[in-house]
């Protein structure tokens, strides 16, 4: 997975998982977990419904594509992920050895692939994969925007 139109493609199927957990009340974000083209695990924020902090859609993912491969080396996959993963998921991304992590929107907050930090590039780590900002990031930013607009109107 290596071009433009895989990468948009994937983040369509990402953005249908956060469309899941939005219509679950928690906090709209997709993953998708790509090997050799294809989607092999899928995930959005569960932590409302499980009322689990670590319930992140990278990290649901990510475990249920080491499940279904049967290895925690996640190597030559590709996470794709509408937000900016945080430092425990760009972590996770980093520990799985996944080769590529893809995200949509930005996280100035608490972004860990280079907007507060840059996890997936940091070379005193074992591992690093490459990262790829941007990608739908208008669509995906606004329905987070949405999100927490309504949030503080309640």
């Amino acid at each position: 997975m290596t071009d433009e139109a895989a990468f948009t493609s994937a983040m369509r199927e990402a953005l249908l998982e956060a469309r899941l957990a939005l219509a679950a009340g928690d906090v709209p974000i997709g993953a998708v977990v790509v090997m050799d083209g294809a989607i092999v695990a899928r995930g959005h924020n569960e932590r409302e419904a499980r009322s689990d902090p670590t319930a992140h859609a990278e990290a649901l993912a990510l475990r249920e594509a080491a499940r279904k491969t049967g290895s925690w080396r996640l190597e030559g996959a590709t996470l794709v992920v509408t937000l900016e993963p945080c430092p425990m998921c760009a972590g996770a991304a980093v520990a799985a050895r996944v080769e590529r992590v893809v995200f949509g929107a930005p996280d100035p907050k608490a972004g860990a692939c280079g907007s507060l930090y840059n996890i997936c590039a940091d070379p005193r780590l074992n591992h690093e994969a490459e990262v790829v900002p941007g990608v739908l990031g208008e669509e995906c930013g606004e329905m987070l925007r949405s999100f927490f607009a309504k949030r503080r109107k309640r």
